[in-house]
């Protein structure tokens, strides 16, 4: 799999590291894959359209690592390191909603692209249902950052999460049926953005022809 560096947004990195990005797609064992994960999650912190690449970085050093030695070093640093943010996502959030944000994009962009024989990660599936029932909470809800990401998240991976625990999802969308009926306080961009969701999982992961024009022409306007 080639892939220039400028496919990956790594021209932001000074030389040194954007060195060692390169040398970690091609050659990951002839580096130290536990510093790779750290640059990699501490950029998607602080970059949205970082947070929403890096999955991608980080499939192709797991399937770099794989094919030379079988080896899993980069991966079990990632999940280490996304576990240790996951602690502490609600001082993240309390911090800087940006970096909160860019989290949650990043373990769903993990979880979407990183999967163990075809299958998602068990180890990150309640992580990110935890994440998403907290952009569900009334409190986030008033924040369109927050709903943005939200439904941007569900329409990636709301699927692949329902397969693996349809429960939760259930348990999701009545947060999410209950702030669109019940909150007071939403904007109507979040008004609209919660009533597309609850619609496209309501078509089965899906919206008609006729409900993405109405909507996608609302949110152009």
């Amino acid at each position: 799999m080639e892939n220039c560096s400028e496919d990956y947004r790594i021209q932001s990195f000074d030389v040194d590291t954007q060195k060692l990005l390169k040398t970690a797609l091609k050659d990951p064992s002839s580096v130290n894959l536990e510093k790779v994960s750290n640059i990699l999650v501490d950029q998607s912190l602080k970059d949205p359209l970082f947070s929403k690449e890096a999955g991608r970085i980080c499939y192709t050093i797991v399937q770099a690592e794989a094919k030379q030695n079988n080896g899993t070093v980069f991966r079990r640093h990632l999940l280490n390191r996304l576990q240790q943010e996951f602690k502490e996502r609600e001082e993240t959030r309390k911090r800087s909603l940006q970096a909160w944000v860019c989290y949650v994009t990043f373990i769903c962009n993990i979880f979407d692209y990183l999967k163990v024989n075809n299958m998602p990660m068990v180890a990150l599936v309640l992580p990110v249902y935890d994440c998403l029932m907290r952009l569900a909470q009334p409190d986030a809800l008033l924040n369109e950052e927050e709903v943005d990401c939200l439904v941007l998240q569900l329409h990636r991976i709301g699927e692949q999460l329902e397969k693996v625990n349809s429960q939760r999802m259930d348990e999701l969308f009545f947060l999410l049926r209950d702030g669109f009926l019940l909150q007071e306080g939403l904007t109507s961009m979040a008004r609209l953005l919660l009533l597309e969701v609850l619609e496209f999982r309501a078509g089965g992961w899906m919206l008609s022809s006729t409900a993405h024009k109405y909507y996608y022409s609302e949110i152009a306007d």
